[in-house]
């Protein structure tokens, strides 16, 4: 009997796999590549010093993968052990190249100015090993300094901003309707049962109407994270507690937390909307899978579809739209939608990350009328992903007041429960 050939998408999800995972080691091989040229090349040290320096950065450099591989195979609490590290080397990396091409700037300029000013030459030796010494000891030190800082960040306590929505359709009798948003928690491999509780317990003391996760929930599987995310199970609102997919939910098994979140009391809304209120005094409250959930080829019949979600709304209610990435605004604004509620972009996370996110998303972080007609909130989100670190861009708990009338404005500072 002639074997059975793999299928033309197994077959494509494979070369994408290898493909991401070419890209992420060539990424992790040049920038360790460029931290060998800038902090042990060009520093002239001696032997024994290149040798451990060298040393070093070629663990760090393997600690990536292996941390990402360990992850899948490992159990709680040795994934945590390898997971630890590896993320906060993930996070300081990042800065350390952000300040080592900084450096370079600086010698760029300071070499330029020497000689066109004062006629120098910078090219002696010892010189350069001087200023290369003092540009790689003053990256490293900033390194250390901005990641304690940004770990410091990363595990206090979220922060509940607080928003105010004027919304022209709303119904008056829903005037001060309180909306309190969770997003991007990442419950996996570094954010587990205490943060989970601590979130559940700010929640319920906002004592919200409503309660909206809008995506990346987890980062592991439901038979995995069960006992982690039980806690959501105690949230408490008046009008529920409702979520939608985001692109973290795929990598995840998503069709065994769609199945497990309704056991939880936790409504999935899957391009679909249901009414929030009593009869007349009521608004519609919509929700679609992640945007690309579409590109998944083993979850046919997901991705964000507004346009079903919308299908049939009375013009005259008012709705709004929860919808993992921000770029769904275009949709939203093109049927009516009054305000979407976002996270993904995690504001950034680690500045100025946000920058490169902000080439694939239209808003990062905060409130703004899109197109005049539509509101898009967008939170910085509740947890992290990845490095437990967060620079200049603090989680949150998002606490939305709709209003009939008056100004739409976000809190110049975010408040404390």
């Amino acid at each position: 009997m002639a074997g059975v050939r793999p299928s033309h998408s197994g077959m494509m999800r494979v070369l994408g796999f290898v493909l991401l995972i070419g890209v992420a080691l060539s990424i992790i091989g040049g920038l360790h590549y460029y931290f060998y040229l800038r902090l042990v090349r060009d520093l002239a040290l001696s032997r024994e010093w290149r040798l451990g320096t060298t040393t070093i950065l070629v663990v760090l450099a393997l600690s990536l993968p292996l941390a990402m591989i360990l992850g899948r195979v490992l159990s709680s609490p040795w994934r945590e052990l390898v997971s630890w590290p590896a993320f906060l080397w993930m996070g300081a990396m990042f800065l350390l190249f952000v300040l080592l091409v900084a450096g370079d700037f600086v010698r760029a300029a300071g070499t330029l100015t020497a000689r066109l000013l004062y006629d120098q030459d910078l090219s002696d030796p010892s010189r350069r090993a001087f200023f290369a010494r003092l540009l790689a000891g003053s990256a490293l030190a900033g390194t250390l300094g901005l990641s304690g800082i940004a770990v410091g960040a990363a595990l206090r306590t979220p922060r509940v901003r607080r928003v105010r929505v004027a919304l022209s359709r709303l119904p008056q009798a829903l005037d001060g309707f309180r909306l309190v948003q969770l997003t991007d928690l990442h419950v996996g491999e570094t954010v587990g049962l205490r943060f989970v509780n601590e979130v559940v317990r700010q929640t319920n003391a906002l004592h919200p109407d409503l309660v909206v996760i809008t995506g990346d929930l987890v980062d592991g599987s439901a038979e995995e994270l069960k006992d982690t995310v039980a806690p959501l199970g105690a949230l408490v609102a008046r009008h529920g507690v409702y979520f939608v997919t985001g692109n973290h939910e795929y990598y995840s098994g998503v069709g065994a937390w769609l199945a497990h979140l309704p056991t939880l009391g936790i409504r999935v809304l899957r391009n679909e909307r249901v009414v929030i209120g009593d009869r007349a005094d009521s608004f519609e409250l919509a929700g679609v899978d992640d945007s690309s959930a579409a590109r998944q080829t083993m979850t046919p019949g997901h991705g964000a579809d507004v346009e079903r979600a919308m299908a049939g709304v009375d013009p005259g209610r008012e709705v709004v739209l929860l919808a993992h990435q921000p770029k769904e605004v275009h949709a939203a604004a093109r049927h009516g939608v009054g305000l979407m509620l976002s996270g993904h972009t995690h504001g950034g996370q680690i500045w100025p990350f946000g920058y490169l996110v902000a080439l694939t998303q239209p808003y990062m972080e905060g409130l703004h009328l899109h197109q005049s007609k539509t509101w898009i909130y967008v939170s910085r989100g509740t947890g992290y992903w990845g490095p437990p670190m967060r620079l200049c861009e603090p989680a949150e708990i998002t606490h939305v007041t709709l209003t009939c009338d008056g100004p739409s404005e976000v809190d110049a500072e975010p408040n404390d429960a």
